[in-house]
């Protein structure tokens, strides 16, 4: 990555891509999937049973890191992936629902927190940075890229859409839910570095694999390519993200008893006899959470004040207080509920309250479905030092895995 100086602001520098070779008589929407962390077991199974080069057998290897590695360089050595000869960002378009997104592919320079630069706003689980950690070191490779937003407007932007409209795309492809990706090489980058320079950008998705790009680059010594981190960089001012809720579904927690128990600190009501009025409900309420399970539905509203005061750690701001997943996770939770919350103990389910309330009923546990936060608020507190607690934002549309990967430590990327 010689030629970027990460002191430089904000920098997105070009890589070699690593991509799926298209196969004969084949398609290639056939071997990509969502992000790993939007997967769940029947998703998975279904993945590599459709197709036994999907790239989900790479990004969700249950564990196998070592088999991780060794398919990667099976796939690369008989030609499924190969390597780009030349480095560029790729220019990157999903076409579906309704909704358009562009962005740019590369490598963004790695900063520390503190240099203001690339903005988390969201605390991790230790267990999924170790898992993500675990599978770089194995393949020595980046194999999805992370979500980034920034405020442009200029000629980076320009440059994305110019590619789009005008080039031919090296990629094209429509998943099976209908939604169409494209991707387009962009090998003339001094605009874009130009541009970013002084620009700063907000983790909109990826928090996890993020700290674990910069724990593999602490493992180093001296310069190179782990000072990058893959990742797809949009321009929020042209094209908004979108930003769902993260519901939680907690497997061990009888509902009745949630309820009952919230009674110490909350308003709590029935709340319809269905999903489609209790949602009605709920974003009615201006600071509700509904409680789901056992085919029952509560809202809970009016927090008390002294028991949130008596939750929260000192030093957060009064906006971080508001939030209903800091309501959630201090009050409920860890408060009244005494749940120490972990991967295990608090699963998550991304914008679909029926799938939560369904896989409550599954686990014969509680779920809680929450309104989502705004996008406003977030930069707010990101902006401010602040992060969310854990797994409170979904924004999106996230990028799709296996359109293009980074290779580390590999020839071509070191030299």
């Amino acid at each position: 990555m010689d030629g970027f100086d990460l002191r430089q602001g904000l920098v997105l520098a070009p890589i070699h891509g690593v991509r799926y070779t298209p196969p004969e008589g084949g398609s290639l929407a056939a071997v990509t999937c969502p992000p790993y962390d939007l997967i769940d077991d029947e998703e998975l199974s279904r993945l590599r049973a459709a197709d036994s080069r999907n790239i989900v057998r790479l990004t969700l290897p249950d564990g196998d890191y070592a088999g991780a590695e060794r398919l990667l360089a099976e796939w690369l050595s008989t030609g499924v992936l190969s390597v780009d000869p030349s480095p560029a960002l790729y220019v990157y378009e999903r076409d579906g629902d309704g909704e358009l997104q562009r962005g740019l592919i590369g490598a963004v320079g790695l900063r520390d927190e503190s240099e203001g630069v690339i903005l988390p706003h969201e605390d991790v689980y230790p267990g999924p940075v170790q898992d993500r950690l675990a599978l770089m070191e194995a393949t020595r490779a980046h194999l999805e890229p992370i979500l980034l937003t920034y405020e442009g407007g200029g000629p980076a932007s320009e440059a994305v859409d110019e590619t789009a409209d005008t080039a031919e795309p090296v990629l094209d492809i429509v998943s099976p839910s209908g939604t169409r990706y494209r991707l387009w090489r962009l090998e003339d980058t001094a605009r874009v570095a130009a541009d970013l320079r002084d620009r700063r950008a907000l983790i909109a998705d990826g928090h996890h694999r993020y700290a674990a790009y910069r724990a593999y680059q602490e493992r180093r010594e001296g310069a190179g390519p782990w000072d990058f981190g893959l990742a797809l960089l949009v321009d929020s001012l042209r094209y908004p993200p979108r930003l769902g809720a993260i519901h939680r579904v907690l497997p061990g927690l009888d509902p009745l008893e949630a309820a009952e128990t919230a009674r110490a600190a909350f308003t709590v009501a029935e709340a319809g006899g269905d999903l489609r009025e209790a949602l009605v409900a709920l974003e009615r309420a201006a600071d509700g959470l509904l409680l789901a399970g056992a085919d029952r539905f509560w809202l809970l509203t009016d927090p008390d004040p002294v028991r949130l005061a008596e939750a929260f750690p000192a030093g957060h701001s009064a906006r971080w207080k508001a939030l209903n997943t800091a309501v959630l996770d201090g009050l409920l939770i860890r408060g009244l509920w005494k749940i120490a919350p972990d991967e295990h103990t608090v699963q998550v389910v991304h914008d679909d309250a029926a799938h939560a309330v369904a896989r409550a009923a599954q686990l014969g546990g509680t779920a809680v479905v929450l309104k989502p936060l705004t996008v406003p608020a977030v930069m707010a507190l990101a902006a401010g030092g602040e992060r969310v607690p854990r797994k409170s934002t979904s924004f999106g549309p996230k990028p799709r895995t296996g359109l293009v990967m980074r290779l580390l430590g590999s020839p071509a990327e070191a030299g």
